[in-house]
């Protein structure tokens, strides 16, 4: 209870000085903010203008495309983060004008936008979105994000046209399990399904995970009294949590959808990992090899992005079926050639290792979920080979085909793209997960 009693007048002064400094800043990032929004709808605007213009039958899709691609190239960022952007910004500007102009006033900020615009969505119509701004809005003068949430939520709902029972049947519909990916070779699995369901889940989990721990307890207890060795199991609830959905994922049969023939439950789960060869020695290959120790040496790579640990990449490695060696330069890293015991489709795999991703610039797609483009159709000669083949993520290859981007492949797989602007983007192949070596570090024999 006694802090800042010792604070001088001074300190005391320049900390008010601070917090009015950093309010005043937070106010024009606010504003910023919503200047920003004001350009992207413009510019979801002006795509929309184009398509009509040319009577287009996707209603903009490709215009909007086109423009997020050219915003997206200049700032370094993956268009289908522009596009995203694009919608959120006119959904706020065109359907909550009133809540746009107090951010950009600065006094709610952009957090505060969206818990409105959230909440708010459903509202069909203008009066009742006027009527809901209206209410809302001087509670978010005074109140957080987070606690904001419920409160808006609570008054749209006053202005709902449909009740929660006939919002929550569209919703289901909505329903979808993605993967984002974390650090040190890690990732998070999200499902966006019925809250009744998912909280089962959890619950069921949490049941299992206390079960197991209260089963440990009492194992560890009678070794005890036994006089027997016992290995305990450190992990806390929220680990065992996690292995016990990975083991009924990965491992459950799916008995409330499978055929009569079994055809889910025999599906196993699929991954693709790249580890240079020295990474997959164990210590004592590495000694006196002139290779890189363990700790030193790249790890594997799912996907050709996410690193993984060299214990599961030894682990798979040993029970995998099949494998596919690819040849890199030992200076440069290039890939050079990818091969098999049993060959096929050699092309495709020599490309993929090479690629490894949508081959436009900051999509990172991964290139097995891509398409194979010929850059020069085969339908006017182009020739399906290495220098004339690209993986393109479905977007991206529409992208090309149905508006006035262009590609063209340079030597070394290097990707041109010149925007219908005119602008110019090189895109070059990733490094692929290898090891390279200089002079210094070849094993010389003795003379």
């Amino acid at each position: 209870m006694t802090a800042l009693l010792d604070a001088t007048d001074t300190q005391i002064a320049n900390l008010a000085d601070l917090v009015a400094a950093l309010q005043v800043a937070e106010a024009t990032l606010s504003s910023m903010s919503a200047a920003r929004d004001g350009l992207l709808a413009i510019a979801g605007r002006l795509a929309v203008d184009i398509a009509k213009q040319g009577d287009h039958p996707d209603r903009g899709d490709h215009s909007i495309r086109t423009i997020a691609a050219e915003i997206g190239a200049v700032q370094h960022v993956s268009d289908r983060t522009i596009e995203r952007r694009m919608a959120a910004a006119e959904l706020l500007v065109d359907r909550f004008p009133a809540v746009w102009a107090a951010q950009g006033a600065g006094r709610i900020s952009a957090a505060h936008s969206r818990v409105i615009v959230d909440a708010g969505s459903g509202l069909e119509s203008p009066d009742h979105r006027e009527a809901y701004s209206a209410v809302i809005l001087p509670l978010a003068e005074v109140e957080s994000p987070n606690r904001l949430r419920a409160l808006a939520r609570r008054v749209a709902e006053r202005f709902a046209p449909t009740t929660v029972s006939e919002r929550h049947r569209r919703a289901r519909s909505q329903r979808r399990v993605w993967v984002t990916d974390g650090e040190d070779g890690m990732a998070t699995l999200h499902t966006h399904a019925p809250a009744a369901l998912v909280h089962g889940m959890f619950d069921r989990l949490s049941q299992m995970a206390h079960a197991l721990r209260v089963e440990n307890l009492r194992a560890k207890r009678r070794a005890a009294r036994d006089g027997d060795e016992f290995e305990a199991d450190d992990r806390t609830v929220d680990e065992i949590r996690a292995d016990l959905l990975a083991d009924l994922v990965l491992s459950g049969q799916p008995t409330g959808h499978d055929s009569e023939d079994g055809l889910l439950a025999a599906i196993s789960a699929r991954i693709e990992i790249t580890v240079p060869v020295t990474t997959l020695m164990d210590d004592e290959a590495h000694e006196g090899s002139g290779a890189p120790d363990t700790e030193a040496a790249p790890p594997a790579e799912l996907d050709g992005v996410i690193p993984i640990d060299v214990d599961t990449a030894r682990r798979m490695a040993g029970q995998t079926k099949g494998w596919e060696r690819v040849l890199t330069h030992p200076i440069t890293g290039r890939v050079l050639a990818v091969d098999r015991y049993r060959p096929s489709r050699h092309l495709r795999r020599h490309l993929r290792a090479r690629d490894q991703r949508c081959r436009f610039p900051a999509c990172g797609v991964a290139a097995r979920k891509c398409d194979l483009d010929h850059n020069h159709a085969a339908s006017t000669g182009g020739a399906t080979c290495e220098s004339n083949l690209a993986s393109f993520c479905r977007r991206h290859h529409v992208l090309k085909h149905h508006t006035p981007w262009h590609v063209e492949q340079k030597p070394g797989g290097v990707m041109e793209w010149t925007s219908p602007i005119g602008r110019t983007y090189i895109d070059t192949p990733p490094a692929p997960n290898t090891v390279t070596f200089t002079e210094s570090d070849a094993v010389r024999a003795p003379f």
